[in-house]
């Protein structure tokens, strides 16, 4: 790794402790304030620690944004959208999941026909396009994850 990015990793691991607080967050990894410590340090004796993936999934579960997950998309040229319903278990099923399917689908095909009727598309329709897309996609992720879970059973 390089210098730049072991510093952006730590100060997002930092930012991800202090969201929810040092106390809080060595109780949900079951860890000590330390280790989180050294986690985010610095010091060039902490130079090469990172925060293990399952201790970041324990306290971004809990947290009010994903710190360290927004930070390795962004690394990885990602671009994440933040639900703020965090749900862990989606309500509904796969039939609920076809209907706002169709529905969403629907919505994306008005604003399309909307936007072109005077031949092109202007930045303020692309971004309600995008936002009608963003939505028809987690649409989409909710119902592969109900899908998932049926094949579990």
């Amino acid at each position: 790794m390089t210098e730049k990015i072991e510093s952006y990793l730590k100060k997002h691991t930092e930012a991800l402790v202090k969201d929810i607080g040092i106390e809080a967050a060595a109780g949900v990894a079951g860890k000590s304030k330390a280790t989180l410590g050294r986690y985010y340090s610095a010091d060039p004796d902490h130079a090469d620690r990172f925060m293990p993936i399952d201790v970041v999934a324990r306290i971004e579960a809990v947290a009010a944004f994903p710190h360290v997950t927004q930070a390795l998309a962004e690394l990885g040229g990602l671009e994440l959208s933040f639900d703020e319903r965090r749900r862990n278990r989606p309500v509904g099923g796969v039939g609920a999941d076809v209907v706002v399917l169709s529905q969403r689908f629907a919505m994306l095909m008005a604003e399309y026909h909307a936007s072109i009727l005077d031949g092109k598309i202007t930045t303020a329709e692309a971004r309600r396009l995008l936002a009608e897309t963003q939505a028809l996609q987690k649409v989409l992720i909710e119902m592969k994850l109900h899908l998932e879970d049926e094949t579990v059973r």
